[in-house]
Formats: structure tokens, C-alpha cells, sequence
């Protein structure tokens, strides 16, 4: 089980660093405006906003993998929860504010290694 929740983790740190490239990096290139469904207008627009949101992206995967390298030591299944936790409630929000698709693509990952990890 503990390679499946690794495998997890590492899919929904890997997925968040995809999302922080795509917003912060190609938001307004021609795949990013494709992806998010966006015009050139509004792409130029809310850059900045993209930029803000693809770091707290960022950092969502910085704490799992932060959680990874801890690997046994004591904390380390703390680490994963509270990040797991904070890509699925982001995820549930995201379905809420936005397209029920951030919640298939962010949150079940996430909770999936939760469900597991914790059983």
C-alpha cells in the first residue's frame, strides 16, 4: 500500500507543478489560453492573478514532496495529510468557483493518497 500512496503523491506533486507552469509560465501562449478556455484579452488581464495562483500551486507541491523526502521519520505522514488535505479542499473549491473538472483532476488524486495512507 505504501508504494501506491507514494505513487499518489507523486502524481498530485507532479500534476501541481504542471499547473503552476500553466498558469504562471503559459497563460497567456496560445496552449495556455486553450487549456483554461480564455481570450488573448482576458489572458492579458488576469497574467498576474495566473502568476499568484500557479505559486500557491507551486508550493502545494513543494509540501508533498517535502513530505516524500521525509520519507519514515515521524512527521512525514503529518506533512503528506496537511497537504493532501490543503490540494483537496483547493480542489473542491476549484469545482465549486470554477468547472467540476478541478475536482476529478486536482482533488481525487489527493484523496485517494489520503483514503489509503490512512487506512
Amino acid at each position: 500500500m505504501h508504494a501506491v500512496v507514494t505513487a499518489l503523491i507523486v502524481l498530485t506533486a507532479a500534476l501541481h507543478v504542471f499547473f503552476f507552469v500553466l498558469e504562471a509560465l503559459l497563460w497567456q501562449t496560445r496552449y495556455g489560453r486553450k487549456v483554461f478556455g480564455t481570450t488573448r484579452e482576458f489572458a492579458a488581464q488576469s497574467a498576474a492573478l495566473a502568476k499568484n495562483q500557479g505559486l500557491y500551486n507551486l508550493f502545494l507541491a513543494a509540501g508533498l514532496v517535502w513530505a516524500l523526502i521525509l520519507g519514515d521519520a515521524p512527521h512525514a505522514r503529518d506533512v503528506a495529510t496537511f497537504f493532501l488535505v490543503c490540494v483537496v479542499v483547493a480542489g473542491v473549491v476549484g469545482a465549486l468557483t470554477v468547472s467540476w473538472r478541478i475536482l476529478i483532476i486536482q482533488a481525487v488524486p489527493a484523496a485517494l493518497a489520503l483514503v489509503l495512507g490512512l487506512v
